[in-house]
């Protein structure tokens, strides 16, 4: 009997980080959405995706783009449980982001084999997750907790964390986030307007993500 050939997933990004200048964040709430919006971003220029685990329809999103928009990096957001580790990992997720850390969970993101980035917002959690070996970091919420201030203070006496801060991050202000030395990317939303999705208006999110693309240093 001739052997069942099987699609071959690629393997995950060695850093979510180095994928593009920005990872739109994107909340969903039909999956049907999800494979035209990951074509759209894709084709301007912004192939990391964060689904967030924020609605119900999130795994078959996950999972729908995984399987049917071979450029894309999907990954999932707002991961808060080792459950939801699991279930990101079964529906195709390449990465996993969290708005926070606990051991438990770092230990579920640890275990998925996917590359991740805990949330962080001060100091001492960064110490923490240095001391237990991961570098790279969601720092959250960017600027309710200190922006770009607060991250270039950081970068001297912690050169080895590198960050993707989110929250409240627009095209005015992401430039200066990438310029400092250890963000790899910045996320936001403001490349997906619930409006825009609502009217599944793909060529607007298509221009968004090409002007948020062009922020590359």
């Amino acid at each position: 009997m001739a052997a069942v050939s099987r699609p071959v997933t690629p393997p995950a990004p060695a850093s979510v980080l180095d994928l593009a200048p920005v990872i739109p964040v994107v909340v969903l709430d039909d999956a049907a959405d999800a494979v035209p919006l990951a074509r759209a971003l894709v084709a301007g220029g912004l192939p990391a995706i964060e689904i967030t685990f924020r609605t119900a329809a999130a795994p078959e999103a996950v999972r729908a783009i995984a399987r049917e928009v071979p450029g894309a990096v999907v990954g999932a957001g707002t991961v808060l449980t080792p459950a939801q580790v699991n279930t990101a990992v079964a529906a195709g997720a390449r990465f996993l982001v969290s708005p926070g850390w606990t051991d438990r969970l770092l230990t579920a993101l640890r275990a998925s084999g996917l590359p991740f980035l805990p949330g962080v917002s001060t100091a001492s959690e960064v110490m923490a997750l240095l001391e237990r070996g991961v570098t790279e970091m969601k720092f959250f919420p960017a600027e309710a907790a200190g922006g770009t201030r607060l991250l270039s203070a950081l970068a001297s006496p912690l050169p080895r964390a590198r960050f993707c801060p989110t929250g409240g991050i627009g095209p005015a202000t992401a430039a200066s986030y990438l310029a400092l030395p250890n963000v790899g990317c910045v996320g936001g939303s403001w490349m997906v307007p619930r409006e825009v999705l609502r009217a599944g208006d793909w060529a607007t999110v298509e221009r968004l993500a090409r002007e948020a693309a062009a922020l590359r240093r």
